[in-house]
């Protein structure tokens, strides 16, 4: 055991030394240093924790120990029950050390960054970086800023916006609150802002403004791809796929009423659904055009449109791997598929130069996309749909390209509608029936024993009451629920945000705007993140929390997509008067149980952690529990 962990230290704090003198212990340490101290430990733990085990067994079999036992139960327990612990904690340690080493190579071995190019954040006042921060504070400020510029100065001045930025958010949502005219007046200064403060780098390096890029004449087209589908169209109803079946006609229904009974999605969002079932037309999609930004992405329609007949006009990265998939589906299905190349169609030989040739970037080749779908099909209406996602600030970057398409298309070209995918971790006005149980759930777990320690415990930092105040505005009381999730960062909440403000300006100058919240789904993107997916596992206890499956959540946000595009009493057709703009989104949601939850989402996290946990450790608890009684009757004698 000494052995072991001093040889351990030793390679450890030579790395630690070798950092504090370089700068930089991860790239300049030499690398036998670096290696070993990332790679002693494949040999070193398991010998370490043999030797500790050692001295366990050792002390609690010598024949001395052994005659005093009885004498101090506590430390014969301890000897011989807590390497139990050993069994259970040794993987757990091993494997976060290999992702370590995973990480730590990674690094070191990591290519330098390319230049900038493209849809970029401008480099920070004073310094040569390319900070997110400051350009997050100053977009929020100014929109808020438009009639409120003291709340602007706050965010402005805040420090570790990092963890306050929700504070400053609920500020932004409570302005615009007060009326239609101050909630557009606010999303119009936020997404202005965006436009003056992004950078646009052009391959030579020079800079301008995102506003001036999309201003600019392009002397670079894209050709046009378009590939038939060959597959026969099986079905013209609405179908959704959910734990191993298939939902359709009265089954679906059924469901439906399931999940707007528990408090899953909303009525509305219910009746859009139905919607589809009751007027099979909506989903017959042969004349119909979807220009899909970020095509392959896992919570976009992709599969349902191609398998109704649609017309995708498909707009994704340039990486081969991506368009044999995408072409590949198409090929099988009754829809259509049509796509940006570098050269003409006919003059590819194959299907593989087909793919190399097929693609754009969102970032770099923003105003060529959008002059390219300006001229496409003429006299089509288009419905557009914005559903790339990037982690961190590349999702403000993607956000900001997607808007700056779907602006010039809905503004420009006749008939354009537009398509969001709202997410459930945000802040967002609620209908009152929906603020109401969430007031009555929070009351109910209030008695539970599990609730009341884990308040207690975390002195009310956890389990915190999901329902805030509501605020009045012009046109009565206001309902928020607060989704955020901190974690997730202001990148993510400036990005969606971005897209609610074109969601409004859009829909006020008389644009279709289907803009609704999904619900918690498990993603690829998402359970990746163990933490994430443990919280996955443990949320239902919660009611009427529900994750759902990616093809589960893609069927069901289609059909409510089809009702917006197709039903006069949809929330999404501006002919329907609102109070408020933002009340577009407090329709149509499939929120999977979080408006109606007791808690908010971010504060139950630890706590689906520890309720899967112990839902897995269950028979090992139960197991020990035995073990200790076994023990309580050899050392007591009961």
């Amino acid at each position: 055991m000494i052995i072991s962990w001093s040889l351990v230290e030793i390679f450890r704090y030579l790395f630690y030394a070798f950092g504090l003198v370089t700068g930089d212990s991860n790239k300049k340490t030499p690398y036998p240093l670096f290696w070993l101290r990332y790679s002693l430990f494949a040999v070193l733990y398991p010998t370490g924790i043999t030797g500790e085990l050692t001295c366990f067994f050792s002390a609690a079999y010598d024949p001395a120990f052994q005659s005093t036992f009885s004498a101090d139960i506590a430390i014969w327990i301890y000897a011989r029950i807590l390497p139990l612990v050993y069994v259970f904690g040794s993987p757990f340690m091993i494997m976060n050390m290999v992702g370590n080493r995973k990480s730590a190579f990674k690094k070191r071995f990591a290519r330098p960054p390319p230049p900038p190019r493209g849809i970029v954040f401008p480099v920070e006042e004073g310094k040569k970086s390319r900070s997110s921060t400051p350009v997050n504070k100053e977009i929020l400020a100014s929109a808020v800023g438009a009639v409120n510029p003291s709340k602007a100065e706050k965010i402005r001045s805040a420090k570790g916006y990092r963890f306050t930025y929700v504070k400053h958010l609920t500020g932004l949502v409570e302005e615009q609150c007060k009326s239609p005219e101050a909630c557009l007046k606010i999303a119009q200064a936020g997404l202005d802002k965006a436009y003056d403060i992004f950078e646009f780098v052009a391959p030579d390096g020079s800079a301008v403004s995102v506003r001036e890029a999309m201003s600019m004449k392009n002397t670079e087209k894209f050709c046009t791809g378009f590939i038939k589908g060959e597959g026969a169209k099986d079905t013209t109803m609405m179908e959704v796929p959910y734990k191993g079946t298939i939902l359709k006609g009265q089954s679906l229904k059924d469901q439906v009423k399931k999940w707007v009974d528990y408090g899953t999605i909303e009525p509305s969002a219910g009746e859009a659904i139905i919607g589809c079932v009751d007027n099979p037309n909506w989903c017959d999609l042969s004349d119909k055009y979807f220009v899909l930004l970020g095509a392959g992405s896992a919570m976009g329609p992709l599969l349902v449109l191609l398998a109704l007949g649609a017309n995708v006009i498909a707009v994704d990265l340039d990486r081969p791997n991506i368009w044999k998939r995408l072409i590949g589906l198409a090929k099988k299905s009754p829809g259509t598929i049509t796509f940006p190349l570098k050269q003409e169609q006919s003059s590819l030989d194959s299907d593989d130069a087909l793919y190399a040739a097929a693609g754009c970037n969102l970032f770099t080749h923003t105003p060529m996309i959008r002059d390219w779908l300006m001229d496409l099909y003429p006299g089509k209406s288009f419905t557009v749909g914005s559903y790339a996602y990037l982690n961190g600030a590349l999702h403000v970057q993607v956000s900001l390209a997607m808007d700056a398409i779907t602006r010039d298309l809905s503004e420009k070209r006749p008939g354009t509608s537009l398509a969001y995918l709202c997410t459930p971790t945000d802040l967002h006005l609620v209908p009152k029936e929906a603020w109401d149980a969430s007031v009555s759930n929070f009351k109910e777990y209030g008695s539970r024993l599990l609730c009341m320690f884990v308040r207690l415990l975390s002195s009310g930092r956890l389990l915190k009451k999901n329902a805030k105040a509501p605020v009045a505005g012009e046109g009565g009381d206001f309902y928020m629920i607060n989704g955020v999730s901190v974690a997730q960062g202001p990148n993510y909440i400036l990005a969606k945000r971005m897209q609610h403000w074109r969601a409004v300006v859009a829909r006020s100058k008389g644009c279709i705007v289907s803009s609704n919240i999904a619900p918690a789904t498990s993603t690829v993107s998402v359970t990746q993140n163990r933490t994430f997916a443990w919280a996955y596992e443990g949320m239902p206890y919660f009611e009427p929390y529900e994750i759902f499956a990616p093809e589960t959540s893609n069927a069901v946000m289609s059909a409510i997509l089809f009702s917006d595009l197709n039903s006069p009493k949809s929330v999404g057709n501006p002919k329907t008067s609102l109070n408020n703009p933002n009340q577009l989104f407090s329709q149509g949601s499939f929120h999977g149980g979080n408006w109606r939850c007791a808690y908010e989402v971010d504060s139950i996290g630890e706590t689906s952690v520890l309720i899967y946990f112990a839902r897995i450790g269950a028979p090992y608890i139960a197991g020990s529990a035995v073990v200790l009684a076994a023990v309580a009757y050899k050392v007591l004698g009961y």
